[in-house]
């Protein structure tokens, strides 16, 4: 069985994964300033550190909400919140549309941790572009969830699958579906489930997860 500090030390491994390339950029970017004297090189000099320095604030955001314990656990989250850290990802990513059919003004926060997980494993899926679909609503006490990846190719890890359904292996835990096996941890807690469907061009990804008391309605 996996300990939580196997999980934790993989979630921290993926956030210094995804946060070395901007902040390394950021060094790179302060090294070649400090040596260039011409001014059309130092503006794009500036241009890159503004760049890496956005990039790096949208991570930043992603993992606060995603991994970490912004508000309390059975708080909600502004969905707008969820929203603009998505689309600064995929705005980041290129090439990526994302469409939203999310009608509630909020939702509790281990719902928006799942979400934007859910939302992460699709968006990583579009090597090539394509479309992320995005929908929540609350039915019968339970917040249903679904992220849709459409593109020309998908490419997605079958051991990510397993992390969503609890089935993954202890060896099979890194740094890269670290994030699932979390959100499926947390379904469980919740008495909640995940599920995904990989279809051509299509990678669908949902949850159903009941509400903490005091927040249903």
């Amino acid at each position: 069985m996996t300990s939580a500090t196997d999980l934790a030390a993989m979630l921290c491994s993926r956030l210094c994964h995804d946060m070395l390339s901007p902040v390394g950029a950021l060094a790179n970017g302060i090294e070649l300033l400090a040596d260039e004297q011409d001014p059309a090189m130092r503006a794009r000099c500036i241009e890159l550190l503004e760049q890496s320095a956005r990039i790096s604030t949208d991570k930043l955001r992603f993992f606060r909400l995603a991994f970490g314990a912004a508000g309390g656990f059975g708080e909600a989250i502004p969905i707008e919140e969820a929203r603009q850290v998505i689309e600064a990802l995929a705005a980041d990513a290129r090439r990526v549309e994302v469409h939203w059919a999310i009608a509630e003004p909020s939702l509790p926060k281990p719902a928006i941790k799942v979400l934007l997980n859910l939302a992460q494993i699709a968006l990583e899926s579009l090597v090539r572009g394509g479309a992320l679909d995005i929908g929540a609503e609350r039915r019968e006490g339970a917040v249903e969830i679904v992220a849709r990846a459409r593109g020309e190719r998908i490419a997605f890890d079958e051991s990510i699958g397993r992390a969503l359904q609890g089935e993954l292996d202890e060896s099979e835990l890194t740094s890269r579906t670290a994030p699932a096996h979390m959100i499926a941890l947390l379904a469980e807690e919740l008495a909640g489930g995940l599920q995904y469907k990989l279809g051509e061009g299509v990678l669908v990804l949902g949850a159903v997860l009941p509400e903490p008391e005091g927040l249903i309605g």
